[in-house]
């Protein structure tokens, strides 16, 4: 079992950044590291949205609404996520949860198979103001 603990929301004003951190702890040592990761947010009152994806093989992509302005990235040696936000904008926030699959590599497969991910933290919640 993996267990995934996020931290680093906050509330920041429009235009601010944030980075969000998922960690990885438990056994890590099963091909953990081959696993596809993503970050999904969930705001009040509107569907969950898968945000940014990193495979296996270190390919990224992101949801519409983030292109350009938020980056996932991976430190193996930390076994933590990563999810850097710049420009922030009121319709960003949410509670930030991380996910990971050895099978959905993908936004819309881990969308579509939210409930069957393998490993998915608790989040954080993140608070944009205008």
């Amino acid at each position: 079992q993996v267990q995934l603990v996020e931290s680093g929301g906050g509330s920041v004003q429009a235009g601010g950044s944030l980075r969000l951190s998922c960690a990885a702890s438990g056994d890590t040592d099963s091909g953990y590291r081959d696993y596809c990761m993503g970050w999904f947010r969930q705001a009040a009152g509107k569907e969950r949205e898968g945000v940014a994806v990193l495979d296996s093989a270190g390919s990224t992509s992101y949801a519409d609404s983030v292109k350009g302005r938020f980056t996932i990235s991976k430190d193996n040696a930390k076994n933590t996520l990563y999810l850097q936000m710049n420009s922030l904008k009121p319709e960003d926030t949410g509670m930030y949860i991380c996910a990971a699959d050895r099978h959905f590599c993908t936004i819309a497969d881990m969308s579509e198979n939210y409930y069957g991910i393998d490993y998915r933290g608790k989040g954080t919640q993140v608070t944009i103001s205008s």
